[in-house]
């Protein structure tokens, strides 16, 4: 017997001899146990994958192991990743099981030392395929498989594109003050140069260049009129250029009449986009130096509407300086936007000037993000516009999706897309997606909107395959088909069958509810018409493409003549025994639908004797308990009109025969006697196949089989002991087996002794009747579990005594566990592998019309010793 893992072997070695025992070689353990060789072998690996061999002596068996490793699921899908040329990607998958096999592939598989581009890591249950720097070449569909499992993840690499997050602002700066131009781009590693008026700028004492993260700043220390100019931002390695200007603001010193009314000096330029209007991107920081003149000095006022501004410090204030009177906005919010009014004022007069301060901003994300309509690999997205465009143009939107339960976004458009409805392509079929949406102004990008609602691209199955007309009656048509070749992960749920009169092209549906099975009987139908039909297959995701049929199909029933098909093992004659069920299950064909009738031996079938179910293809004939009447001549008739067909069936029942009769003994010579009868009166409904004889002394009568199948009513016992008288007894036989009873021999055989001449001397009769006594007593054993044993006695007493072996004090009935023998007065009690419940105090008791006697002994049962833990 071989043990390994799931598969078990056996092979069993005839050897009663053979001992018990147990071999181990490390993870191989071999035993032995009466006839049964058992090899177990532990920890099964695949390089336990071969045949094994069983030898003893000449004979040997064999059998093969199959090892396989157990299937490894793959719990966390691969995720689609959407990156620009030198980004790093990482396609992570989850399997079920630590140190599992996994293959990654591209178009093929990919290993470590081949593919030096490619890194792979190895995390518990975590697998990566990591690519340092994706280029254009990397783009592709890539794969993870495991024995268990697939997971497939789409890489798509766009060229690298640099945005502009924040421009450079015009600058207006007076002598001797600091001059900053501040740049953001998206990505914080690239560097660049500056330039003014088409030269190189170099740092200086004056002059410092910075680069933190993604800002880039030149500042100018001491500004001087010689540093007005063009100043221009170049990012290395790309086609793109920031630019602005810095106005030097001369202060000339003009010396006025001691009144002179006040005037406001408003210089804008760098700031103003049309008449009386500044746009500030919200965050940033807005300073208006605005120049006042007048003698005496004027009073300033500045004003967001009816609200005066008179705050020195804090995030919206103004600074007065000679000549000066400076309004900042630190970090621009949505509500400074607004008009605001400067007012100065000195005994000479006043001047007054409003400007309109707009606020932009990014847009507010757009709103109600869903999924219209699905195809195979495609989904149809609309949204609504964002309620605020952030006080900027719309330029169009950007896209992102993910699998769902997946952390990891993936873009689907770098350049802005400017409609509300966009077609996402290249898809899995059957994977849950969730989609997002940013809008995009010429300040920047929203905030990305609510996940729209999980959807799954699904198709359509394809049409369904070879449909054809089953049959067809006045009224009906049965139509049958197979399945879609393909269906796709939106599974099936079930088919519409339609029809038309030919010439029309109105299609009725046939069936109110969807057909689940690959076959329907459209009811109902005019008669004679010719009628088209089709079959659509129907999902989820709406109807296949219609199966059609080439020709309209005439409804009009066609005349089939009737016919039986009787199975060929009724053909001949059907026998079964008393007692058992008959359940015949005659197919016959014909149309319209035939009338089938039964009857027996001429005669209508009694309906209370014989069930019978017919329908449209078979007739059915039941039996729950076959008995003799049953017995006869069956025939089904079968008929349409004038037209009929029949078909009989001889069934008989049979038992078992009576005895044989008039069992004599009518000869005996030498050794032999001859014995004769006659066959049974009742042979059970079947033919006599023979009879069993046997024979018995009169002193012991303990039966002996003398034949076995004797076909002839006579036979001749030979053998037989001279002195000896003997009886005889006779079964008869048929297919059902021998009679419940034998027959005895009306008369015994005598085998005289020959050649001798007794003479007979007078003796008195001793009488040698005596009470049981047993002469050997039953002797205490211990023995070991599992192995067969026996306990003995032996008595004497006359009449012959009955025997009666108990376990503690309790009767031990026809239990085969033990086999009680009795050999001329030696009594043993054979026990058949002990266990440890069989251990106890057996006795004896042997009992005649005299009186008893007893005897007993106890057996202890030994657990066998384990070699491995000693």
């Amino acid at each position: 017997m071989l043990r390994a893992q799931h598969q078990i072997q056996s092979c069993t070695l005839f050897d009663p001899q053979s001992a018990s025992s147990t071999c181990h070689f490390s993870r191989y353990v071999m035993e032995s146990l009466g006839n049964v060789r058992t090899l177990t072998i532990n920890r099964t690996s695949l390089a336990d994958d071969a045949a094994y061999e069983c030898v003893v002596g000449d004979d040997k068996c064999f059998t093969e192991v199959f090892v396989k490793e157990p299937p490894i699921t793959i719990t966390k899908l691969m995720d689609d990743y959407h990156v620009v040329v030198g980004e790093r990607v990482e396609f992570e998958i989850e399997v079920s099981e630590e140190g599992a096999h996994v293959m990654f592939f591209e178009d093929v598989e990919l290993h470590k030392d081949k593919d030096t581009k490619f890194r792979f890591k190895k995390d518990g249950k975590k697998h990566m395929l990591i690519i340092p720097e994706a280029t254009l070449d990397d783009i592709g569909m890539y794969h993870a498989w495991t024995n268990g499992g697939h997971t497939k993840g789409e890489l798509e690499v766009e060229e690298k594109q640099l945005e502009v997050l924040q421009d450079i602002a015009d600058l207006t700066v007076r002598a001797t003050d600091q001059a900053v131009f501040k740049c953001e781009v998206s990505d914080d590693k690239v560097t660049g140069k500056w330039y003014k008026d088409g030269v190189e700028v170099l740092p200086s004492d004056r002059i410092k260049m910075s680069h933190i993260g993604r800002f880039h700043r030149l500042v100018i220390d001491d500004v001087k009129p010689e540093d007005a100019g063009d100043y221009t931002f170049i990012p290395d390695g790309y086609a793109l250029s920031l630019s602005a200007k810095l106005n030097f603001l001369e202060i000339k010193i003009d010396y006025v009449p001691r009144q002179d009314p006040p005037k406001i000096h408003l210089d804008t330029s760098g700031n103003m986009v049309s008449q009386n209007t500044i746009i500030v991107v919200a965050g940033n920081k807005l300073r208006l130096d605005v120049e006042i003149t007048g003698e005496p000095a004027p009073t300033v006022v500045w004003s967001k509407g009816d609200q005066p501004i008179t705050e020195a410090e804090g995030r919206v204030r103004v600074e007065s300086r000679k000549d000066l009177s400076c309004f900042v906005i630190e970090g621009a919010e949505r509500e400074d936007e607004g008009n605001y009014t400067i007012v100065v004022t000195n005994p000479a007069g006043e001047d007054k000037a409003v400007l309109f301060i707009k606020i932009v901003d990014v847009p507010d994300p757009p709103e109600n993000v869903k999924c219209t309509g699905v195809g195979e690999d495609t989904a149809t997205i609309i949204w609504d516009a964002p309620k605020f465009d952030g006080g900027a143009p719309l330029k169009g939107y950007l896209m992102e999706r993910k699998k769902k339960g997946s952390s990891r976004w993936t873009k689907l458009n770098f350049d802005v897309y400017d409609s509300t409805t966009y077609e996402a392509k290249r898809m899995i079929e059957g994977v849950l997606y969730e989609m997002r949406v940013f809008a995009v102004n010429s300040i920047g990008m929203s905030q990305p909107s609510l996940s729209s609602k999980p959807f799954m691209p699904i198709a359509p199955t394809s049409e369904p395959t070879r449909l054809s007309v089953h049959d067809v009656t006045d009224t009906t048509c049965s139509l049958k088909w197979l399945a879609p070749e393909k269906i796709g992960a939106g599974g099936l749920d079930g088919y519409t069958i339609e029809y038309c009169k030919e010439g029309d092209t109105e299609w009725v549906v046939a069936n109110q509810e969807l057909c689940e099975r690959q076959g329907y009987v459209v009811r109902n139908l005019p008669v004679g018409e010719k009628i088209n039909f089709r079959v659509v297959a129907v999902n989820i995701a709406g109807r296949s493409p219609p199966a059609t049929m080439a020709q309209p199909v005439t409804i009009r029933e066609i005349m089939e003549y009737p016919k039986i098909r009787l199975p060929r093992e009724l053909r001949t004659k059907y026998i079964r025994k008393v007692g058992e069920k008959i359940n015949l299950v005659i197919p016959f064909q014909g149309k319209p639908r035939p009338v089938a009738t039964w009857f027996k031996d001429g005669q209508p079938l009694d309906p209370k004797m014989v069930n019978v179910r017919n329908s449209n293809i078979d007739s059915i004939l039941f039996i729950r308990a076959a008995e003799r009447e049953h017995s006869g001549t069956y025939e089904l008739v079968l008929k349409i009109e004038n037209m009929e067909d029949r078909a009989t069936i001889n069934i008989r029942i049979i038992e078992k025969p009576g005895p044989p009769v008039n069992v004599r003994a009518t000869d005996v010579w030498g050794f032999n006697a001859a014995l004769e009868w006659n066959p049974p009166t009742d042979d059970g409904n079947c033919e006599i196949t023979g009879y069993t004889i046997q024979k018995a002394e009169m002193k012991t009568k303990e039966w002996y089989t003398v034949y076995e199948h004797n076909r002839r009513p006579n036979c001749t016992v030979s053998d037989l002991i001279m002195g000896n008288e003997y009886m005889f007894r006779v079964y008869s036989e048929n297919l059902c087996g021998l009679s419940e009873e034998p027959r005895h021999s009306k008369n015994t055989a005598v085998i005289a002794k020959t050649g001798l001449e007794l003479k007979q001397n007078p003796y008195k009769e001793k009488d040698v009747c005596c009470v049981p006594k047993f002469t050997q007593p039953l002797v205490d054993r211990s023995v070991v579990a599992g192995y067969s044993t026996a306990i003995s006695c032996s008595v004497k007493g006359f009449p012959r005594p009955k025997i009666i072996w108990m376990k503690n004090k309790m009767i031990i009935g026809g239990d085969p566990k033990y086999l009680m023998q009795n050999n001329q007065g030696v009594l043993t009690l054979n026990i058949r592998k002990p266990s440890t419940f069989d251990g106890g105090k057996y006795s004896c008791l042997a009992v005649n019309e005299l009186g008893q006697d007893e005897v007993e002994c106890k057996l202890e049962i030994r657990i066998p010793t384990d070699p491995d833990k000693q």
